[in-house]
């Protein structure tokens, strides 16, 4: 089964939340306080594109260093293995 990164799980989470406050605000919205209702939607969604960006450089980011290492220790296992003298 394939696993759900955490760049587009909670995002996602974020925008279900934001569309049940914008549903719940839509009194504001009713009642005239266009700038309010809408501003405040523009900034949650601002804010929430936001952390999609930066969850998924950090999770690029923990896949170069882990690919890194596993090289890194693939290399140091080789030459371990290239310089043990044979028992002949």
């Amino acid at each position: 089964m394939k696993r759900i990164k955490k760049s587009a799980f909670i995002p996602a989470l974020l925008l279900v939340y934001l569309a049940v406050m914008a549903y719940m605000g839509r009194d504001k919205l009713i009642a005239g306080n266009y700038l309010e209702y809408f501003g405040i939607l523009v900034v949650t969604l601002l804010c929430i594109v936001i952390l999609f960006f930066t969850l998924r450089k950090q999770e690029q980011v923990r896949e170069r260093r882990r690919r890194e290492a596993e090289e890194q220790e693939s290399a140091t296992k080789k030459s371990q293995h290239d310089t043990t003298p044979d028992n002949k």
